[in-house]
């Protein structure tokens, strides 16, 4: 995984992911042009060389920059915190969350792209990698607390349930990706809440 090199200003670094994010989310990374991004910056190659050393490590430091940018503003409860009555509420509440912070920091909307985005180093300790790790490992956690709380069927192995959830999680988002710009507000929450019913209905106990 590329590393930066040396510390740009921070406004012209702020210019410069800013620029990548959106070369990166409207192209996939294959399809990004490192040319169109430091053409649109001003820079040289020479000058993007001496701060980064390549494509892959400016794609990794706009998702670090997207993730520590929001922090602050996820509260992701904890896993074990959903093991009780009213499981598949707690579950919905943690998307309408989402979808309110998504409204107000389209931070959270960059990163949804990125993850995506066609051909991302998200290898183990990239990153992007980490991201989903992290995802995937929340999801696992949060399903074993709905077994818990006798709201997730226990009649398949986790790892199975796991990977039909991830599945269904992932298809779902990445439509909603593909049709993110003819989708308001009210549309957007009716698509999660169809995301949350269409996982109940799989693993649900009832």
């Amino acid at each position: 995984m590329g590393t930066r090199k040396a510390a740009l200003p921070p406004e012209r670094r702020d210019e410069l992911l800013d620029v990548a994010t959106r070369e990166f989310a409207d192209n996939g990374f294959d399809g990004a042009s490192l040319n169109r991004i430091i053409r649109a910056c001003g820079m040289s190659k020479s000058s993007f060389y001496y701060y980064y050393e390549s494509k892959e490590a400016l794609f990794d430091a706009a998702v670090t920059r997207i993730v520590d940018g929001l922090r602050g503003d996820l509260k992701i409860p904890d896993p074990g915190d959903l093991a009780a009555p009213g499981f598949w509420d707690e579950v919905e509440r943690v998307g309408t969350d989402l979808m309110q912070v998504a409204g107000r920091n389209p931070r959270l909307i960059d990163f949804w792209r990125l993850f995506y985005a066609t051909g991302a180093p998200s290898g183990e300790g990239s990153p992007l990698g980490r991201a989903r790790a992290g995802i995937d490992d929340w999801l696992g956690r949060a399903l074993a607390a709905g077994r818990a709380a006798g709201a997730v069927r226990d009649d398949m192995p986790p790892s199975l349930q796991g990977e039909l959830t991830l599945a269904a999680l992932w298809t779902i988002d990445a439509w909603a990706l593909r049709n993110l710009w003819r989708t308001d507000a009210d549309e957007a929450m009716r698509i999660k809440c169809l995301q949350v019913g269409v996982i109940r209905r799989m693993v649900g106990t009832g």
